[in-house]
């Protein structure tokens, strides 16, 4: 379940009226965020998040604020007193974002910040960044099954390689959460996968090639909500049935093949415009 409040929030009022705490950030370079959204399932944060957002969750894990920065929030409220793990912070720190925690719960936080009253003279636009893309280049990365300590790392590179480019901001998002429900369900569900970025004047390819089980039924793996995650991997806030679906939303082409008992091939093309 998620609660997104679209009006432009200030952060600060955020920290005070949830009586937070702030590990980490800097509130000069995080004043605002656009939206608001509650949830302790990543796929749903991945699938519709608003860039620019805070996210809310009860998830205290590396990969919630993984998958924050994949949706290009601007920070993260961990609830019900849930103290951050170093790497979390850390992670958060790299990549400029603000780090709360606090006391309430979902509903209580959702309620206290819904009443917040903010007057702002003048609306923050996101500013469109025109690609730069001169030649084509090719990166190649690799990830391990039942890697969760380091899922979501190899999505984070990608994302960087194509901002250092100079991609239109939301074509990197797209991307970026494509290539991250990809690596997750490697992790979850293959022994090891290797990833291709090849990015281009006018293409952006992923190829993510894994070994694994396969998938018997690709259009039963399609539809959302369908999941063979485990128990373990859904307390983690995967396994919600939206990774496949993920990818084929956000993708401007998607083609999948699998073999059961040898692996999976998904690519995943997005057009520069």
């Amino acid at each position: 379940m998620a609660e997104q409040n679209p009006d432009i929030v200030d952060v600060r009022r955020i920290l005070e009226a949830l009586q937070a705490k702030l590990w980490v950030g800097n509130m000069s370079d995080n004043e605002y965020v656009t939206g608001i959204y509650a949830s302790d399932l990543m796929s749903d944060v991945l699938a519709y998040g608003k860039s620019g957002s805070v996210l809310l969750t009860g998830l205290n894990s590396v990969q919630a604020v993984i998958s924050a920065y994949m949706a290009e929030f601007n920070g993260i409220v961990f609830l019900r007193g849930k103290v951050p793990k170093e790497e979390t912070l850390n992670f958060a720190k790299d990549k400029e974002m603000f780090v709360f925690s606090t006391e309430d719960d979902m509903f209580e936080a959702c309620v206290k910040i819904a009443n917040i009253k903010v007057e702002v003279q003048e609306i923050i636009k996101e500013t469109e960044t025109q690609n730069r893309a001169g030649n084509i280049t090719t990166h190649t990365f690799s990830i391990d099954g039942q890697d969760f300590a380091s899922a979501g790392l190899v999505s984070t590179q990608v994302k960087a390689i194509l901002k250092s480019i100079g991609y239109d901001p939301k074509l990197i998002r797209r991307a970026a959460i494509s290539t991250y429900e990809a690596e997750m369900n490697v992790v979850m569900h293959a022994k090891k996968a290797e990833v291709t970025l090849t990015a281009g004047e006018k293409e952006i390819y992923i190829i993510i090639m894994d070994e694994g089980k396969g998938i018997k039924d690709i259009d039963l793996a399609m539809k959302e909500g369908y999941s063979t995650a485990t128990e373990e991997q859904r307390a983690l806030g995967f396994g919600a049935g939206m990774g496949l679906p993920n990818i084929n939303k956000n993708a401007d082409v998607m083609e999948i093949n699998s073999v059961v008992d040898v692996g999976t091939r998904i690519e995943a093309i997005f057009y520069v415009k």
